[in-house]
């Protein structure tokens, strides 16, 4: 029997996605947090800039948890949370707000990167500069 395998991220991998968010976040002065998850939702590393506020740290880990557990990126959660679905609510995770996103590398979810601090689509415009590192 032959097992399937899977790519993951490595923490190599990890340190580029956080420096290029960093580098992104940077050039357009905005003071954020970036965390980047494994497949699990376990941190590998992240990062405050200087004026993010300390809760951008749990907010911006619990958007790449939420991201990489689902899947999908968290601003699904909060349009379907905007569109009256409040119900999600009583769902127990948090961070549904935009600005989780997760790494899909040939269909398979291998983390997420969560950015917090400043506007949501901001947040999920410096993940994804993160990500783009990986090609």
């Amino acid at each position: 029997m032959s097992l399937p395998h899977k790519p993951y991220l490595r923490l190599a991998d990890a340190k580029a996605i956080l420096a290029a968010a960093e580098a992104h976040a940077l050039a357009n002065q905005w003071p954020v947090t970036i965390v980047v998850v494994d497949e699990g939702g376990n941190t590998l590393a992240s990062l405050r800039l200087d004026g993010c506020a300390p809760l951008g740290g749990q907010i911006a880990a619990e958007k790449a948890r939420v991201a990489a557990l689902s899947r999908r990126e968290s601003s699904v959660y909060e349009n379907m949370i905007n569109q009256g679905r409040t119900a999600f609510l009583s769902a127990p995770v948090s961070g549904l707000l935009e600005g989780g996103v997760p790494i899909l590398v040939d269909g398979h979810c291998i983390g997420a990167v969560g950015v917090s601090g400043v506007k949501s689509d901001q947040d999920a415009e410096t993940a994804k500069a993160g990500i783009a590192v990986l090609g």
